[in-house]
């Protein structure tokens, strides 16, 4: 008997042994790609790296964070941020919800409606970026300006105009990413029993409550995942922007992530770019945090 929990117990070691070398390549990638790159940063972000300044180094403490606090452009970057995150989260969501509970209508077909949402997910955003920038946007040939010439009788500067510059970048976010919400809201809504609304219905429920009572509580979990995961890109966002506008017209689109990058690549100032990194990425979390903890249905209520 001993001999058999011998063996067991070297089979149940080998186990373990070959499961720790099958995640080991995993986790060492995972720490070499995400946790050295995190640590360095908020190392750089304590320290003086200014390559304009390069004989002024050495290790500063907080001084960055306490410069942040009275940066101007990093509170309007920061407001800038926050309405770009809150106002692409919500459209996306909205368009997205419409449209699915739209397809979903549609007794045959609906795959050919999925096929044509994947096409702006797939592409890169800084494609989406000068996409927009130079077919649609563009003064004088661009299709919305081509539009609101016959219109309106008059052409609008869309990426040169501090506000049309603001409206424009979140119209392109939405854009492309209004298709993620779609498809996964479309999942959601085609997993609910029909038997529900047939019950709803004998029940003499109206179409809006049939939608408050029982799809919205239904999807909730969907609708969460959609909000978690487009806030945390929204947070994120440069490619598209960068593309489209480069932060310009001045600073009219300038997000926070944008100006960490002009700070820590344009104006050679890595130590405080670094700073404005680790801000972001608090941000992020809280944000995300918050999120969750919605997700829970006490929250949701």
């Amino acid at each position: 008997m001993k001999g058999v929990n011998r063996a067991q117990a070297s089979w149940m070691k080998g186990e373990r042994l070959f499961a720790t070398a099958l995640v080991a390549p995993g986790v060492i990638a995972l720490l070499v790609t995400t946790t050295a790159p995190l640590v360095y940063l908020l190392w750089t972000s304590l320290h003086a790296a200014n390559l304009s300044m390069p004989w002024v180094k050495g290790f500063v403490g907080l001084d960055h964070y306490v410069h942040m606090l009275g940066d101007g452009r990093f509170w309007d970057s920061l407001r800038l941020t926050a309405i770009y995150t809150v106002t692409t989260v919500v459209l996306q969501v909205l368009i997205g919800l419409g449209l699915a509970l739209l397809v979903l209508q549609i007794p045959h077909g609906q795959w050919l409606f999925r096929l044509v949402a994947i096409l702006p997910i797939v592409l890169a955003p800084v494609v989406v970026g000068l996409f927009w920038r130079t077919l649609m946007l563009s003064p004088s040939f661009g299709l919305f300006d081509i539009f609101t010439t016959q219109v309106f009788g008059r052409s609008y500067n869309w990426l040169g105009d501090p506000t049309l510059a603001l409206i424009s970048v979140i119209l392109i976010h939405t854009w492309q990413w209004t298709a993620f919400a779609f498809l996964v809201l479309l999942a959601g809504l085609a997993s609910i029993a029909p038997d529900l609304y047939e019950a709803a219905r004998i029940d003499r429920a109206g179409a809006f409550a049939r939608f408050r009572y029982i799809t919205l509580p239904l999807i909730r979990p969907a609708i969460m995942i959609v909000i978690i995961m487009r806030a945390v890109v929204a947070l994120s966002a440069f490619a598209a922007i960068y593309a489209a506008t480069g932060g310009g017209p001045g600073t009219a689109t300038q997000i926070l992530n944008l100006y960490a990058y002009q700070t820590s690549f344009v104006a050679l100032d890595f130590g405080y770019g670094s700073a404005q990194a680790v801000a972001l990425l608090i941000l992020t979390l809280a944000v995300s945090a918050a999120l969750f903890r919605l997700r829970r249905p006490k929250g949701w209520a």
